[in-house]
């Protein structure tokens, strides 16, 4: 009965987004939206490569509950740094994992990259519904 659930809300979901953009005066393009998304997908296994190759070459960048992260091996230490990555570019992030040394520096760029994105994509639409 769970599975049911999350199909119905996943289908409201997606009919959601399909609906915005069959609107005869929809500002926002799929070109644009998924634009952004391939932004923000690069954007985010980018930092979190930088952060799992610094890790490999010996800097601490990431603390885990007041730990250093001991992954068990490199495919873990990526899963820990793209979820990092992904918090710190679409939110302030939750507090369970937290840069340290270069880190917080490399996360201050990917914050500020995150918060100017939208704002991009917002100049972006206005310029497209403009030129129609």
């Amino acid at each position: 009965m769970t599975y049911v659930w999350i199909g119905m809300i996943v289908f409201v979901i997606c009919m959601s987004f399909i609906s915005f953009w069959q609107t005869k005066r929809s500002v926002i393009s799929v070109k644009n939206f998924i634009a952004i998304l391939f932004v923000y997908s690069t954007t985010m296994i980018g930092f979190a490569l930088v952060y799992t190759i610094l890790h490999i070459n010996g800097h601490v960048v990431m603390m885990e509950n007041g730990e250093n992260i001991n992954a068990s091996n490199f495919f873990q230490y990526v899963e820990t740094s793209l979820y990092f990555s992904a918090v710190t570019l679409l939110s302030v992030g939750y507090g369970d994992i937290v840069p340290i040394g270069i880190g917080r520096w490399i996360a201050m760029v990917e914050a500020l990259l995150g918060y100017a994105l939208p704002a991009a994509f917002v100049v972006r639409t206005v310029i497209d519904a403009e030129r129609r």
